[in-house]
């Protein structure tokens, strides 16, 4: 999986899948995950990457010239034209079967992480394919969205993870939520791990699982059963 992240802050992006299941993925090679300044792409020597708004209005929008600069780029490096999503409130809402579609139908993605009061539409018009948001509300920038869908996407990748049912158990993945989950000691603060969890009784362990699942579901989010 190769996935290329516009952005005016890569720092804020490898920090995050520079650690943990994805950075050990990246330095294994699993993973080809690559942070692309917009800002080297600017075509003045204070490196500019936004202006006002015509029309009026608070704050700054990103231009044009260096959006596409920078996609220019990662198509030569890539050798072929990845699918290019943009994060942004407008987007559609990301959910697991978006991420699931995703990792299955592309093996390369490239993400543009807005600022300000976002980016110029008529870049948006020219080579963005998708866009996505991950829920109805406003963040500063897209970097966290982006690294939210990028996690999401990558730990479905082979390999990434060590089974694939560390994924496929997990909520939403089968459209339910996950049942609880328990580890040593077996009791603690006086309350016992469910004595079936115990039992060695595996069909009697993956029936209250099933079971569990539907009672969380139900309890927190009703509106995934009537779905």
């Amino acid at each position: 999986m190769k996935i290329d992240i516009m952005t005016l802050f890569p720092e804020v992006c490898e920090a995050f899948l520079s650690s943990s299941v994805i950075g050990r993925a990246r330095n294994k090679g699993i993973l080809d995950i690559k942070c692309h300044q917009i800002r080297d792409f600017a075509f003045d020597k204070h490196k500019r990457v936004d202006d006002t708004p015509y029309g009026g209005g608070k704050g700054m929008v990103m231009m044009a010239e260096p959006i596409f600069k920078c996609f220019e780029n990662i198509c030569k490096l890539r050798g072929s034209r990845p699918v290019l999503i943009y994060m942004t409130p407008k987007g559609e809402v990301f959910n697991q079967k978006m991420a699931v579609d995703l990792k299955n139908k592309y093996d390369s993605i490239a993400i543009l992480c807005g600022h300000y009061e976002g980016v110029d539409q008529r870049v948006i018009d020219e080579i963005v394919d998708k866009q996505i948001s991950v829920g109805d509300y406003v963040l500063t920038g897209g970097e966290i969205p982006a690294v939210a869908v990028v996690d999401a996407i990558c730990r479905m990748v082979p390999k990434v993870l060590s089974e694939n049912v560390c994924f496929e158990d997990e909520s939403h993945y089968k459209n339910l939520l996950e049942y609880p989950q328990y580890t040593k000691p077996a009791v603690w603060h006086d309350k016992k791990v469910p004595d079936v969890l115990i039992s060695g009784h595996h069909a009697n362990i993956e029936e209250w699982k099933r079971k569990k699942s539907l009672e969380e579901t139900r309890k927190y989010r009703p509106d995934i059963l009537k779905k």
